[in-house]
């Protein structure tokens, strides 16, 4: 098994921190994304759309997509339970996760890829207007995920989960993005710290 890794990249480090919460180690190969290497062998042939992060399992079976390879892991080692447990539990997860991941991941993604002048050879063509554009919808939903965060800990309850996984890496995803969380916002702030002080955040 070996895990076709993009450093600081937003989906590979998904994985990383996700594989860190639950203590395992999966050999990493990895691959230059500001070279572009990603777009070429032995990517290319794993991934037809040739993105990060790729897993190549013993057999030689790909899967690809962060939340897939998570959940992978997941089904392999069930505890500590990051994708929740029970029915209730695991529905808010899901819930969670996928707002985080439409409403502020992507929308970060969306104005770094649009607007940053390093991305110009990456998103062609770059549309600074809609990168714009995603910024605002990064500050309203953080003034939402704000209000949701001033009575429990975690994104999805009080239990640690996959979605604060995708919660951490797309606020720490702001900086390149140029983009900065409102003061006002009081409770993401408190919930980001707490997160990047986890020893997985370094991963």
């Amino acid at each position: 098994m070996k895990l076709f890794d993009g450093g600081r990249a937003p989906n590979p480090r998904r994985v990383r921190v996700f594989l860190a919460e639950k203590g395992l180690t999966v050999p990493l190969v990895p691959v230059d994304m500001g070279a572009l290497e990603h777009r070429e062998e032995p990517v290319a042939s794993r991934n037809a759309l040739r993105r990060l992060p790729v897993l190549e399992l013993d057999d030689g079976t790909i899967i690809t997509e962060s939340i897939a390879i998570c959940r992978y892991f997941e089904e392999l080692h069930p505890e500590p339970a990051l994708f929740g447990k029970g029915a209730l539990g695991k529905a808010k997860v899901e819930m969670w996760q996928r707002r985080l991941e439409l409403n502020l991941l992507s929308c970060v993604a969306a104005a770094f890829r649009h607007i940053h002048p390093a991305m110009k050879d990456w998103e062609v063509p770059q549309i600074p207007e809609w990168g714009e554009a995603n910024k605002r919808k990064v500050i309203e939903f953080l003034h939402l995920l704000d209000r949701e965060l001033a009575d429990r800990e975690f994104a999805a309850g009080d239990t640690y989960s996959v979605a604060d996984i995708t919660g951490l890496i797309a606020i720490d995803f702001m900086k390149p993005a140029r983009i900065k969380v409102p003061e006002a916002c009081a409770n993401v702030l408190r919930w980001h710290a707490a997160l990047s002080s986890r020893p997985s955040a370094a991963a």
